[in-house]
């Protein structure tokens, strides 16, 4: 559920119609609901209620500093994979005891910010890492608290990019051979082992997958206990999905009611990572029609957002479904919908009927608020867009638009380039 919706002809969100913050802000712009991201937070959260747990929003989807301020009011915690990302959600006022840290990727500076932060957990991607976390927690003086990321094999039924828990993932280790990493970490005098993490991936539209990854990793946590390795938090990730076209992905209550079963009874504290389920249909992206034009193979739309905004449609033929902010009774067309960057891959829609439209009309792309502005890029030296957040009647720009100083800043030109 979202709450854009139409009131008349015009595409309004919450009690703002749309085209009027695009004659405040311009074009494109980012839009998200602040009783959508609201509601999904808490649907979720709700959910997993009868058991001990934490929320931790995936702050990769969308990183927005008051999205994530929104979050840690209602009581949510933050799954980072990034130094900026710490930095991210410290200055949004996310609880220390809330922030669990992954990634394969770690550096030395990294986990020595996390570390001196306090942050609740890392979750360990590789033997190399979690020496290198002992190295720097003794080198700090204290003790890094850590899980394990493991794969439990189980097929997500994904797109190859966004899935992450099979064999040939560079994410985490092999559930098969885990004990003996468990057994490394619990000698490193650096570490104090807490938890086991999986994530198996992302836009997963079955609840069958979590629950099967979930049960191997049990079993994993059983043969631990066995082993005088206690687990106190089980990190099963993120990864439910949402309706981008047709898909029927389950409901957090769906999600919960499967998994909640195996977990009853254990002295364990559940965290969740929900990234895309909380903002992704929470945003769209609103755009101007520059120029149409017709050719004898393609027709094409030509509007002033492109793969520098909204890379998915490019870099995983994603689809978003698009629409006018305000509907007209003219005919349709088979179109692309093309922006202005200097790419072929350049689109974010390819053979699509849409109603006809005019230059200076407006478009929407919908369920764009997840891996949105958080991808984007300045490619061509396209300033980054705006992002403005609605609650009830009023709009608030949370991202302003970038200049063309902007681009330059950080910038040198050496003196002996300086010289005409």
């Amino acid at each position: 559920m979202h709450d854009f919706h139409d009131v008349g002809n015009e595409l309004y969100c919450e009690r703002v119609p749309v085209a009027r913050i695009a004659k405040a802000v311009g074009t494109p712009f980012y839009l998200y609901s602040h009783h959508t991201l609201t509601s999904h937070f808490q649907a979720v959260d709700t959910a997993f209620a009868p058991i001990p747990h934490i929320t931790a929003f995936a702050v990769k989807a969308n990183p927005n500093l008051a999205i994530l301020r929104l979050f840690t009011k209602l009581g949510g915690g933050a799954d980072i994979v990034s130094g900026g990302e710490l930095y991210r959600a410290l200055k949004a006022g996310v609880p220390r005891g809330k922030i669990v840290f992954a990634g394969v990727g770690k550096t030395r500076e990294e986990i020595a910010e996390a570390l001196r932060a306090k942050i609740l957990l890392f979750n360990v991607e590789s033997d190399q890492e979690l020496r290198v976390i002992d190295e720097v927690a003794r080198r700090l003086k204290t003790r890094a608290r850590i899980s394990l990321r493991v794969n439990p094999h189980i097929d997500p039924k994904t797109h190859p990019y966004i899935s992450t828990g099979l064999k040939h993932s560079k994410f985490g280790i092999d559930i098969d051979t885990a004990l003996d990493h468990y057994k490394l970490a619990s000698g490193l005098r650096g570490v104090e082992v807490v938890g086991v993490h999986h994530h198996i991936g992302s836009q997963l539209t079955e609840v069958q997958p979590f629950v099967e990854a979930l049960a191997r990793v049990l079993e994993l946590v059983d043969r631990l206990g066995a082993h005088g390795i206690a687990i106190r938090y089980l990190d099963m990730g993120g990864g439910l999905g949402i309706p981008y076209q047709d898909e029927t992905p389950p409901s957090p209550r769906d999600m919960a009611a499967a998994v909640l079963p195996l977990l009853r009874g254990r002295d364990l504290t559940l965290i969740i990572e929900p990234g895309r389920v909380l903002v992704g249909n929470a945003g769209i992206l609103v755009t101007k029609v520059l120029y149409t034009k017709e050719g004898e193979a393609k027709n094409f739309v030509v509007v002033d957002a492109g793969m520098s905004d909204l890379i998915r449609p490019s870099l995983y033929e994603a689809y978003h479904e698009i629409r006018p902010v305000r509907r007209t009774s003219r005919g349709s067309k088979v179109v692309d919908v093309v922006g202005p960057i200097c790419e072929s891959g350049d689109f974010l829609a390819q053979d699509r009927e849409l109603p006809a439209c005019e230059p200076g009309e407006l478009l929407a792309v919908m369920s764009a608020g997840a891996y949105g502005f958080a991808m984007a890029s300045r490619y061509n030296s396209r300033p980054f867009i705006p992002e403005v957040l609605v609650k009830g009647n009023r709009h608030i720009v949370i991202r302003a638009r970038e200049t063309y100083r902007d681009l330059v800043r950080g910038e040198t030109v050496p003196p002996f380039l300086a010289s005409r």
